[in-house]
């Protein structure tokens, strides 16, 4: 996919005139936004997704335009997972409500960085060593597995990172919130506040999701354009998605094992991926495994959006049971 220099400089600029809009002019007071206003941007946001790729498919046709959806359907569905874990950091931090859009912009806002720096890593990486794909697919089977087994519970599991608990022992942290801001001065001295707790853990909690993210959007496609862009709109209505289905997040009980299926699906495709380009000496005396196959990309489009439609079903059919089964 040939991307002149203008047009990523102007896809950057206008993407992160959006972001910076929704952080700094709609998110600028700390407050509980209302439904109508999560619901009107989210659907903004889903919309400029979708003409976009619209736009792609186009305009460099229906191979990268079908990569760029299954990219983003993929990162949305992995950020919704990440929602979980942002919905359970709130409760244990007891974040007050007018003060999680604040930490909510500020987790997303690292999400975006790592991600970015994971994105051109993942990128020089591949351009140097075809092999990486037997790292990013083993990663990802690996992930897979883990996320399956910890299924069950929500949050997968969540436990403080040690960072975060290193810091409590060992930085002098104030009792009061103080809006949103991290340090603040007491008696001569420096202080951090909750928020900073707050921030240092969602900044750990985006490190680990984007070592998830960043493989499994390279096993759908390697073009760090559609990369980069897939990523940029799954998390822009993150923020709002929080707001709006936070308890239907709760009700989605198989979401982790349908995200664990597509995780394992897509690191079998690098797997494969990596045979028929391999040169490894020691794997097939260093020539490429003609018979693994390379999954087509409108057959991973339906895999994920397939896995997506029967998890929500399936969660919600249980949900409704176990409704009517405590009633």
């Amino acid at each position: 996919m040939h991307v002149t220099p203008p047009v990523w400089w102007i896809t950057i600029l206008v993407t992160s005139a959006i972001l910076i809009f929704d952080i700094f002019v709609i998110g600028r007071r700390p407050h509980e936004p209302s439904r109508r206003e999560v619901a009107g941007l989210l659907a903004l946001y889903v919309g400029l997704a979708i003409a976009f790729g619209i736009g792609v498919w186009v305009k460099a046709g229906a191979q990268y335009g079908g990569q760029f959806f299954a990219g983003w359907l993929t990162e949305y569905s992995l950020s919704i997972d990440n929602l979980f874990i942002f919905i359970v950091i709130m409760g244990k931090l007891a974040v007050p409500r007018e003060l999680q859009q604040s930490a909510l912009l500020i987790g997303i806002v690292l999400a975006l960085v790592l991600r970015g720096i994971f994105i051109a890593l993942g990128a020089a990486a591949i351009a140097q060593f075809s092999w990486v794909f037997y790292i990013f697919g083993a990663f990802l089977i690996f992930t897979a597995v883990n996320l399956a087994r910890e299924g069950s519970e929500p949050g997968g599991g969540y436990d403080e990172p040690r960072v975060v608990g290193w810091a409590r022992h060992h930085l002098r942290i104030s009792q009061d919130w103080n809006g949103a801001r991290l340090t603040v001065r007491r008696e001569g001295a420096r202080y951090f506040t909750p928020m900073f707790i707050v921030v240092l853990t969602l900044g750990v909690t985006d490190l680990l999701f984007a070592l998830d993210s960043i493989p499994a959007i390279y096993g759908l496609t390697d073009e760090p354009y559609l990369v980069l862009t897939a990523n940029i709109f799954a998390l822009m209505g993150l923020r709002q998605l929080y707001f709006l289905i936070g308890g239907l997040l709760q009700r989605l009980v198989y979401l982790a094992y349908g995200l664990a299926f597509l995780l394992f699906f897509i690191g079998v495709k690098l797997v494969l991926h990596a045979m028929h380009e391999n040169a490894l000496p020691f794997i097939n005396g260093g020539e490429p495994i003609h018979w693994a196959p390379d999954i087509p990309i409108w057959v991973s489009l339906l895999v994920i959006v397939g896995t997506l439609t029967v998890t929500t079903v399936l969660s919600l059919a249980a949900d409704r049971r176990t409704a009517r089964s405590s009633a």
